[in-house]
């Protein structure tokens, strides 16, 4: 089967959970608005104290998020990574499944599935998240079906949290060389400001060595270069050689550099529930937009459209597929 986009990341299962007051996350130790790093025990005993509140449980982690929104838009996408013999795994791969009509997601006994409790804000929808990478880092292998995937797809899709130290980094990288020497277009999003701080040399050698798209926020873009957004983005695409560059600005939009034409993209302004996934779903958006062959300001505009719609409902994805269907009526008539 030939693919519009496939990739591979860290599944996570997100459980997410809105709090009134905010000094539950104070009376736990925890930093609002942060991530941080927790133990599969730590993840269980923090959890624990929501059970009263509501959980909404979907399939996350940031390049799976992006690989469910081409798919809920109607391109061929594909997923690869590692859940745990568990039911949260098996949940995992059942919704993977729903967004996408198919997933490359293998399981493990050795490990718990991934996962990542956010606890949101009402007040502001700022999100605090602890992570428990679980099963998820320790994919060891790219695996032949996606092996076959990767030398049938039009782009590859990466994500920076897999270049951290942990077993996923060989196979994501071994994933890049394979799509590239098959021609397909190299997706790769810088992710979290944290990671460009710990592997900045390994992301420039990525983005130098493969990447024909790149995606990053402000301050990812100024960890990595030093520089204001714009100069940034001009930087990347000048010194790796990408021929896009899109650098996200927040509630100023976001600006993509295109073989050496600067596009403002602006935003579309909704009331915030949850800001969980809002960069990946722009990143899905415009994938969705450029293997359709739309020209790079449609792309923009349906990657912000899709942030928006992805903001104004609990969870990283949004679902609604009538509402995407709409999405892409307007914008692909505009």
């Amino acid at each position: 089967m030939n693919w519009d986009v496939v990739g591979i990341g860290n599944a996570l299962m997100d459980a997410l959970v809105v709090v009134d007051d905010d000094q539950v996350i104070t009376e736990l130790g925890l930093i609002r608005g942060t991530m941080h790093p927790v133990s599969h025990e730590r993840w269980t005993e923090i959890y624990e104290r929501f059970r009263k509140h509501k959980t909404v449980f979907d399939s996350g982690g940031s390049c799976a998020n992006t690989i469910a929104t081409v798919g809920l838009l109607g391109a061929r996408a594909l997923y690869r990574g590692q859940v745990g013999d568990d039911q949260m795994g098996a949940m995992y791969r059942a919704k993977m499944e729903d967004a996408c009509g198919h997933h490359a997601i293998t399981h493990t006994s050795g490990f718990a599935t991934g996962k990542c409790l956010s606890i949101i804000s009402r007040r502001d929808a700022e999100r605090t998240m602890l992570t428990d990478l679980g099963a998820s880092v320790h994919l060891d292998q790219v695996g032949p079906d996606f092996v076959a995937a990767l030398r049938s797809t039009r782009v590859a899709h990466f994500t920076g949290y897999t270049m951290l130290d942990s077993p996923i980094r060989q196979p994501a990288l071994t994933s890049m060389k394979l799509a590239s020497d098959a021609g397909a277009l190299v997706s790769f999003d810088a992710a979290d400001p944290f990671v460009v701080l710990q592997q900045r040399d390994l992301l420039w050698s990525v983005l130098e060595e493969y990447a024909d798209i790149a995606f990053l926020n402000a301050e990812e873009a100024h960890v990595l270069t030093h520089q204001d957004p714009i100069r940034a983005a001009r930087t990347v695409a000048e010194r790796a050689s990408v021929g896009t560059v899109v650098v996200k600005l927040g509630g100023k939009g976001s600006v993509v550099f295109h073989d050496g034409e600067e596009h403002p993209i602006g935003i579309r302004r909704v009331e915030a529930v949850d800001t969980t996934g809002a960069g990946d779903a722009y990143a899905g958006g415009f994938l969705y937009g450029l293997v359709q062959g739309w020209p790079i300001a449609k792309c923009g505009a349906l990657a912000a459209a899709s942030a928006a719609l992805t903001v104004s409902q609990v969870g990283a994805v949004a679902k609604d597929r009538e509402a995407l269907a709409a999405l892409l009526a307007e914008i692909s008539q505009a």
